[in-house]
């Protein structure tokens, strides 16, 4: 396929705000935390929003930041983990406050991310839940990402399809239980593709450096494109790539080549 029937890929990172990041070089030596999404912006154009997992988006938090980036600048959030990882009756109230709170970033949105934890497999309760999560978003574009492989059949694809949802495709260590790598397009308008590193010990840890602590060569990306992105980028408007490997900036290293890679 020539590359005038592929669709744009923004490449950015999950998360900007590392303070580590300054130590390994990606920011400059002194950059303070409120500095960071102007200098982030300088090399990626989207960013994808971690702290919106650790805590309830809010509307005023969310306007300064947007106020340090380009207009031109996107980004994708998280959804809160009081949502999809730490569940509780109160959930419909909290999506209220979720939606209240992110609609300054509407313009500049390109996915709420629904990022499902691992033992949130394929139960009648767990779908009935996920439906009624989706359905008290509807009107904000999502992503979803499934961690279990019992996601991982035709159904689940239709009906993502059906509700113009973007299923999450996903690069982790080779696991029995974990949703595997697929170049399956839901939602021609976005595929959402998230790097996570291939550390399979550091995965079977708790310890979140550990597990995110991985640098993909240029073979492996060149591989990657060849397997995944190029069929990815052949059936949807636009494509969008986060790098998670964030230990030591490998994420935005590893960002930055695969920038370079698509170029040539």
């Amino acid at each position: 396929m020539t590359k005038d029937k592929l669709c744009p890929v923004l490449i950015g990172t999950s998360g900007y705000s590392y303070t580590e990041w300054v130590d390994s070089g990606f920011y400059p030596q002194g950059t303070r935390t409120p500095g960071m999404l102007e200098l982030y912006a300088d090399v990626f154009p989207i960013v994808e929003l971690n702290y919106t997992w650790y805590q309830m988006v809010r509307a005023e938090a969310i306007s300064r930041m947007i106020a340090k980036a380009p207009e031109s600048f996107l980004f994708a959030a998280k959804l809160t983990r009081t949502l999809t990882h730490e569940r509780n009756r109160d959930w419909q109230q909290e999506l209220k406050q979720y939606r209240e709170g992110i609609q300054p970033l509407r313009k500049q949105l390109t996915a709420i991310l629904v990022q499902l934890p691992p033992d949130f497999d394929w139960s009648r309760s767990n779908r009935y839940y996920l439906a009624h999560l989706l359905d008290a978003l509807r009107g904000f574009p999502l992503a979803v990402e499934f961690r279990h492989v019992s996601w991982a059949r035709d159904s689940v694809f239709a009906e993502l399809e059906k509700r113009r949802v973007t299923i999450v495709t996903v690069d982790s260590p080779s696991e029995p239980n974990l949703f595997p790598c697929l170049d399956i397009v839901t939602n021609p308008d976005l595929f959402f593709v998230r790097f996570h590193g291939r550390n399979r010990q550091g995965w079977k840890s708790a310890n979140m450096q550990k597990k995110f602590d991985y640098s993909y060569s240029r073979e492996e990306l060149e591989e990657w494109n060849e397997k995944y992105l190029t069929s990815l980028r052949a059936n949807a408007e636009l494509g969008v790539v986060f790098f998670n490997n964030h230990v030591r900036a490998q994420a935005p290293e590893n960002g930055r080549l695969l920038q370079t890679l698509l170029q040539n």
